[in-house]
C-alpha cells in the first residue's frame, strides 16, 4: 500500500467524525503488519476530556481485533476548502499510544483535504523523542 492510498483511506472516513463543537473532522487509517487497515475518526464530547482522537480510535479497533504490529498510519483533517487548515499532527496522548506498539521509525503521513497530494511524512521518533516505555512489564 502506498502512502497516497493510505491517505485516501483516512480521508474517506473523515465524513464519519463526530465533531459538533470544533467542526474539525479527522480520519485515520492504520496499516497493520498483516496489511489490514483499521480506520478511526475523532469523537468529541460535551465534556472535552472525554473526546477521543481518530488515531486512538484506529489503534483501539486494531488491537480489539488482535493486531499489535503496525506498518504506518495516515491522518487527514477535513477542512473547508477556503479555510487555512493546520496539519493534523497527533496530540501527545496519541503519540504515547503509538509508542506503546510502534518503533521510532514508524511512518506517519499527514494531510489535509485541501491538498492530499502535498502530504507530510514524519516518523514517531521525530514527533516523540526520548519515548517513555516500560521494559518487560516493569
Amino acid at each position: 500500500m502506498t502512502p497516497r492510498q493510505l491517505i485516501e483511506k483516512a480521508f474517506s472516513i473523515t465524513k464519519n467524525a463526530y465533531c459538533p463543537y470544533s467542526h474539525y473532522r479527522v480520519g485515520a487509517a492504520l496499516l497493520t503488519a498483516s496489511n489490514d487497515i483499521f480506520e478511526g475518526v475523532n469523537m468529541e464530547n460535551a465534556s472535552y476530556g472525554l473526546t477521543i482522537c481518530a488515531e486512538r480510535t484506529a489503534f483501539s479497533s486494531a488491537i480489539s481485533a488482535g493486531h499489535t504490529q503496525f506498518k504506518a498510519i495516515a491522518i487527514v483533517s477535513d477542512c473547508q476548502p477556503s479555510s487555512t487548515c493546520p496539519t493534523p499532527f497527533p496530540c501527545g496522548a496519541c503519540r504515547q499510544v503509538m509508542a506503546e506498539f510502534c518503533p521510532a521509525d514508524f511512518p506517519i503521513y499527514l494531510a489535509t483535504v485541501n491538498n492530499l497530494d502535498a502530504f507530510e511524512e514524519t516518523c514517531l521518533g521525530t514527533l516523540l523523542p526520548n519515548t517513555f516505555k516500560m521494559k518487560n512489564g516493569a
